[in-house]
């Protein structure tokens, strides 16, 4: 029976190694009491929380969690498996899962989990302030001038930064984006479902779909195929975006070249943007058109737009002054052309910074980075130890 307020939590786990691990987990912390698998529930409501493992039977055990949560005998639902397939993810999320916990298990993980169970239950807000994560959007002035690798780095270098926990990365190309290649990321989902699946918004959802990648980010890949429904509502995704600030310290998309009625919400609503060129006078040409595109539409503003030049060399046709003199604004930033190790990278499916260290184009890039400070709350959420979302950070 509860006591003095205490969370209860019933444990159906037959890996003793993950149900010891999560019990040490749990026990670490004040207010949880734990029970085991019983054969009979006296009575709903007698636990706040079901940790479920999903083993060798997960249709049966699924739906066992399903009755135990539709009964009222238990609240809130966790699940733990070795199986990582993601019909299991998929059917985990209609039972309305709120935590899934891979094997073996990480132990902290588990501990944030119960740190933010136990918030919730107080009516507590997660982090006491509502975070605002920075949108980052990488626009190419045109085809191949390499706004993906731009995205795809400039992402990782921002995961790196002192007091910077969380980061995003979308592929908001319209089909078959380049960034699941460059990352060798496989995901069941891609930005178009989310949209379509917009009345589903909330933070586990959004969550549960991502791709964690070894560096790090968070993934959501551009759709890989048409379909007959392939058009997604523009307004949906500002609702998406607008959900991921509050979870993350910035999201970064690669929008390509695309200036659909959705790219353009999208712009509407970032807080810088980056226009991606090479020095030659198609891509200066393109550049002037975009230019001129905003200022028809009055957004982005001026201030939030950042001009970086791609693959640099010293001794191209056209210099930096020239293009400045041409656009009538500074160039923010060049990055070196390093054809062999952006081809390494891509064939380790990491990003420059992770296997780069130390070279020119991995400072750059930092440099690029740290031209978006984090903001003061998250530097006091990391210094606390308390993340919204902190659950799903690095590894």
């Amino acid at each position: 029976m509860k006591k003095n307020g205490d969370i209860t939590v019933l444990m159906d786990i037959k890996n003793k190694s993950a149900m010891d691990d999560i019990e040490e987990a749990i026990s670490l912390q004040e207010g949880f009491q734990i029970s085991h698998k019983q054969a009979n529930f006296p009575n709903p409501g007698m636990y706040d929380l079901l940790i479920l493992e999903v083993g060798e039977e997960p249709e049966k055990e699924l739906q066992f969690a399903k009755t135990l949560k539709s009964s009222g005998i238990a609240g809130d639902v966790f699940l733990t498996s070795q199986n990582m397939d993601p019909e299991i993810l998929i059917e985990a999320l209609r039972i309305g899962a709120k935590e899934f916990f891979p094997q073996p298990i990480n132990k902290e993980d588990v501990k944030i989990a119960m740190i933010k169970l136990k918030r919730q239950k107080k009516g507590e807000n997660e982090d006491g302030e509502i975070k605002k994560g920075k949108i980052i959007n990488v626009f190419g002035s045109r085809g191949g001038v390499g706004s993906t690798t731009i995205a795809v780095n400039l992402a990782s270098s921002l995961a790196t930064l002192e007091g910077s926990s969380s980061v995003a990365l979308i592929d908001m190309k319209p089909i078959i984006g380049e960034i699941s290649t460059i990352l060798n990321v496989e995901s069941t989902f891609s930005w178009l479902e989310v949209t379509k699946n917009i009345s589903r918004l909330d933070p586990t959802y959004i969550m549960s779909i991502l791709s964690k990648h070894s560096s790090g980010i968070y993934v959501l890949p551009s759709p890989v195929e048409l379909s007959d429904d392939y058009t997604a509502n523009p307004q949906a995704l500002p609702t998406l975006l607008r959900l991921m600030q509050t979870m993350f310290d910035f999201i970064v998309i690669d929008s390509g070249q695309c200036l659909d009625d959705s790219s353009m919400e999208v712009l509407k609503i970032s807080d810088s943007v980056l226009l991606v060129c090479v020095l030659s006078l198609p891509c200066i040409i393109n550049l002037k058109r975009l230019q001129d595109t905003f200022q028809k539409y009055c957004y982005p503003e001026e201030e939030k737009i950042k001009i970086i030049v791609n693959r640099f060399v010293k001794k191209s046709n056209i210099s930096i002054k020239d293009a400045e003199e041409s656009l009538h604004k500074k160039i923010s930033l060049s990055i070196p052309n390093a054809y062999k190790i952006s081809m390494n990278a891509i064939e380790q499916g990491q990003p420059l910074c992770t296997i780069a260290q130390g070279t020119e184009i991995w400072r750059k890039y930092r440099e690029l980075a740290s031209t978006f400070p984090v903001n003061g709350a998250i530097k006091r959420k990391k210094e606390k130890g308390k993340g919204v979302f902190s659950i799903f950070g690095k590894g």
